[in-house]
């Protein structure tokens, strides 16, 4: 309980029934998979109340009016608004598509719907009614036609967040605002700028409400002034909850929530997973990789929801991998269990398998410590229990782990995975013709040709697995082809071994096929007789980019336009680590004496190596590049000429391989090109 910074028994107001509200989505555009890991939280909290007979009442908000944050509703901006203009539709349109968006996201995980999903855009004229309670109270004011809670009147704000009054800095978290009596007070409504289409009228004017009033309205009108509890992610207990409890106790005069149950961030590469960083997944971009939405919810599993759970594909293949494999384990028991049994409507008896569901739900109920319930699991899958006995309590425990088993083995998807045919029709023809000849040679007996086909298609990409039932021909995994990278550090330290090449030329690809294509052509026209190596990293691209990089690493070495070899080295990252990290990857395996970081808009049109050689010859000369920065002050930096400048910009910039000893790898801060630069440069 976040309130109370303890564990403690959930107790309902009401005996045998929950209340329960989650903050749901704002719906401007695709929640990311640290938004999804939240939103499982919340549902094993509701399946653990229905395996143990509560009648629980869920509500979970959609805020279609949609300031995300206060310093945005400060400004007058509203990010559906915003993201209607930009895709050239209304507002309604906007938030019904990314709301149906949010469903299909949720469905697809199994996350139960909740019992109530309240629109904040049909529930105005609820919060008007509470801004206008508050108002007569004293707790709010109104100036120019905003209103602002006072938070001077509300003594026991912090009691969530820890963020008390006296100890808060003005302008730090909500801004500063002549109209208000304390910087801290915040927006309960906001005047609407003249053209603004999401507006209201109020006895303030028009005008739209703030943020944290909308949950205020909608958590009370279908859960009351009082009730049980409330869930959320980290983001949201300051200012957001923290504002909550403050609108909600001062509107009714009693506690608001008696629990507050909040899940910790998923980090990516050590940094919370936030659009604005770069390094969101949405559900969509995890399946486009071939990861199923339910490898997610395994993934889950592996920490508990107050631990920061740092999120790699890595990881999340080692997820897959798992629930694949407790798949197909219940999938033999299923072959020698008692199928009428197993299937049977008839709930658990209370004695079957007592032992292993106490152990359960043990750990589920010590503040839904999944990874320890996760193990109770596979201990009991391991146990001598009865085939039949096993997946009944599988089955009993899917009810709150919620992997849809059940659904899962009464389909045909286990039968479909031990089918030639459902494999070969989800290859291109050409594959499939080519697995079909190889079947032939098989029983032909002509072995020698049959692997030689077999190493065609692993050249093309395809894994062949034979088995009783005929062959099974997929697509092989990047980790299975590859060596895959998670982190920078992953990539081997070549930079005290000796010089290969002349240049190595690195580049950064991320979802750019075309600009990447005719970059590596560019260079390979290019480079006349220096011996060159291009080192190219994939750095979790999600379009054709992968697939032409896979196809060029298989290919091997170019070809130079006077017949020289010219290297190529392609490094594959699982995600995108960034573009610093990515830029480190490729200069810790290059073996040139020369690197240039090369951004792939570049299309080299002449000799540029020479000038680059017989410049970098002069030991005095740190970096050079065509595009120079020169500064007096180190805040505004001007194009220059040169030849001596400050600063030489990404777009190529080249350097001796023998001074990264000195220099060091660039600052993996920057996940973004800007600036970067810049900063390295000056090292």
């Amino acid at each position: 309980n976040t309130l109370t910074r303890q564990i403690e028994e959930i107790v309902p107001l009401e005996p045998g029934k929950i209340k329960m509200y989650s903050c749901g989505p704002t719906v401007y555009r695709y929640i990311h998979i640290g938004n999804l890991r939240t939103f499982v939280m919340a549902d094993w909290v509701r399946r653990a109340f229905e395996y143990r007979g509560f009648e629980v009442l869920h509500v979970k908000n959609i805020t279609d009016v949609g300031h995300m944050r206060r310093e945005v509703v400060d400004q007058g901006e509203d990010k559906v608004e915003a993201q209607a203009r930009k895709e050239g539709k209304s507002s309604l349109e906007i938030a019904q598509f990314y709301t149906d968006a949010f469903h299909e996201d949720e469905d697809l995980l199994n996350i139960l719907p909740a019992h109530v999903f309240p629109r904040a855009t049909q529930h105005v004229p609820e919060m008007i009614e509470i801004i206008q309670r508050l108002v007569a109270k004293g707790i709010a004011y109104e100036v120019n036609g905003n209103v602002y809670f006072d938070i001077k009147r509300f003594p026991d704000y912090g009691k969530l967040s820890g963020n008390l009054l006296e100890h808060m800095m003005a302008g730090v978290h909500e801004g500063v605002d002549a109209d208000r009596h304390n910087a801290e007070d915040f927006p309960l409504w906001k005047v609407a700028e003249p053209g603004r289409e999401m507006a209201w009228e109020s006895p303030w004017g028009r005008g739209f409400p703030g943020w944290h009033i909308e949950c205020t309205a909608m958590s009370m009108k279908y859960l009351g002034t009082h009730f049980d509890l409330h869930t959320g992610g980290v983001d949201n207990i300051f200012p957001h909850h923290e504002d909550e409890i403050a609108q909600s106790e001062g509107f009714s005069g009693e506690q608001f929530v008696n629990y507050w149950i909040h899940a910790q961030h998923l980090l990516a590469d050590g940094q919370k997973m936030a659009k604005s960083t770069g390094n969101a997944y949405t559900r969509a971009e995890v399946a486009s990789r071939g990861f199923e939405p339910m490898a997610l919810r395994y993934f889950y599993t592996t920490a508990l929801y107050r631990s920061r759970l740092n999120f790699t594909f890595r990881a999340l293949q080692a997820a897959q991998t798992s629930l694949e494999r407790l798949r197909n384990l219940a999938y033999r028991l299923l072959l020698q269990a008692d199928k009428k049994t197993v299937f049977s409507a008839e709930p658990i008896q209370e004695n079957e398998g007592r032992q292993w569901r106490d152990a359960f739900l043990a750990e589920v109920e010590n503040d839904l410590n999944m990874p320890r319930a996760m193990a109770v699991v596979w201990a009991m899958l391991r146990s001598a229990e009865s085939q039949t006995t096993k997946l009944r309590i599988l089955f009993d425990m899917d009810r709150i782990l919620g992997f849809g088993l059940k659904a899962y083995l009464a389909s045909d998807q286990p039968q479909q995975r031990i089918e030639p045919a459902a494999y070969l029709a989800a290859v291109p023809s050409r594959i499939a013709t080519q697995v079909r000849v190889r079947a032939t040679l098989r029983t032909q007996q002509s072995y020698q040709q049959a692997d030689s086909l077999r190493q065609r298609l692993s050249h093309e990409g395809y894994q062949v697995r034979d088995t009783e039932r005929g062959p099974l021909v997929a697509p092989r995994r990047l980790d299975e082809e590859f060596a895959v990278l998670a982190r920078s550090s992953d990539a081997p330290d070549s930079t005290q071994q000796p010089d290969l090449f002349e240049f190595s030329v690195n580049l950064l690809a991320h979802n750019s096929k075309d600009d990447v294509a005719r970059c590596i052509e560019s260079i390979r026209r290019s480079v006349g007789t220096y011996t060159t190596e291009i080192v190219v990293i994939d750095n979790g691209s999600t379009d054709e980019t992968l697939p032409y990089l896979q196809q060029l690493a298989r290919q091997g070495d170019l070809t130079g336009e006077d017949g020289q070899r010219i290297s190529l080295h392609a490094l594959f990252a699982d995600h995108n680590m960034g573009f610093a990290a990515g830029r480190n990857a490729t200069m810790r395996v290059s073996r040139g004496r020369f690197i240039v970081l090369m951004d792939t808009s570049i299309e080299v049109r002449g000799n540029i190596w020479t000038p680059l050689a017989t410049t970098l010859a002069n030991p005095l000369v740190g970096v050079v590049g065509p595009y120079g920065l020169v500064t007096e002050d180190l805040r505004d930096f001007h194009e220059s000429q040169g030849p001596q400048v400050d600063a030489v910009e990404g777009y190529l910039m080249a350097f001796r391989r023998g001074l990264l000893s000195e220099v060091g790898w660039i600052d993996e801060k920057f996940r973004f090109y800007r600036l970067m630069d810049i900063f390295y440069s000056f090292f």
